[in-house]
């Protein structure tokens, strides 16, 4: 039985072996799925650990996506763009592929589950950290009219909308130059969420037909940043647990050649 985990730090709370679980009885795969949760230091030499007890493939979290760009030997186009990798892919030849996942999660997620368009549409991301840089770059092939970075940090906004200027139209900017317009699409990939906490973005960048959604996700209750569109009129406001699957999904994919079902997997995590 081909064995796959997914590692971080903290670990315990993670939902991946029960998505890959539920994948795996799906497509008839013979795997098995852990949670690992590594110590903070030496994350290289526990990676060749398991590498060397025989796993096919790991997912990996916070707080390792960065160490295992690092570290991987061969890199995806889209793993190069995110500057991280959350999926890797341990070859016959004992080298080490990364990829990440993230991106094409958000998307399919957006696109697929929730019937929300990109292309010509105006988006606006909040927060400039490594969980948006892994989904700017298949955010922009779906070719918006227009992608506006916030954060409170502008250079770290600016510095993204540099690294990307070349594959769309993006701009960059603090929370306190918003409000003079108004997005079809408004995406929180701020850790605010941690805290029950809203980034501070004015209520003029929502319009009639605004759809929010948050990269964070709570499966009991709306995240702090649903609440607040909802409250203030956005005509729709989904939260990350799909995105969740979806890039659980794309993983599962990579490792096995075969792409699951994720609808029912959503419902059955969200029960």
């Amino acid at each position: 039985m081909d064995q796959y985990a997914v590692v971080g730090h903290p670990i315990s709370h993670s939902l991946s072996p029960e998505i890959q679980a539920q994948f795996a009885a799906e497509t008839e795969q013979q795997i098995s799925y852990s949670a690992i949760q590594f110590e903070l230091d030496n994350f290289a030499d526990q990676l060749h650990e398991l590498q060397s007890q025989g796993y096919k493939g790991i997912n990996v979290t916070v707080p390792f996506k960065q160490q295992a760009f690092e570290l991987a030997d061969r890199l995806s186009p889209r793993a190069r763009d995110a500057g991280a990798v959350n999926t890797l892919i341990f070859q016959p030849d004992g080298k080490i592929a990364g990829d990440n996942t993230d991106g094409i999660g958000l998307c399919r997620d957006l696109i697929i589950n929730h019937n929300v368009l990109i292309e010509h549409r105006k988006i606006l991301i909040l927060g400039a950290g490594g969980a948006v840089r892994g989904v700017l770059g298949p955010l922009l092939a779906k070719k918006p009219r227009l992608l506006s970075i916030a954060n409170r940090t502008v250079e770290k906004a600016e510095k993204l909308a540099e690294d990307f200027s070349a594959v769309g139209n993006i701009l960059a900017g603090s929370f306190n130059e918003l409000g003079h317009e108004k997005y079809d699409l408004i995406i929180n990939g701020t850790s605010a969420g941690l805290l029950k906490e809203v980034p501070p973005v004015p209520d003029e960048v929502l319009g009639i037909n605004s759809i929010c959604y948050d990269m964070m996700y709570d499966i009991k209750n709306p995240t702090a940043f649903v609440q607040w569109a909802l409250d203030r009129g956005a005509l729709r406001a989904y939260d990350g647990l799909g995105m969740l699957v979806e890039q659980a999904a794309e993983s599962f994919y990579i490792w096995r050649g075969i792409r699951p079902q994720t609808t029912e997997v959503i419902a059955s995590l969200r029960q």
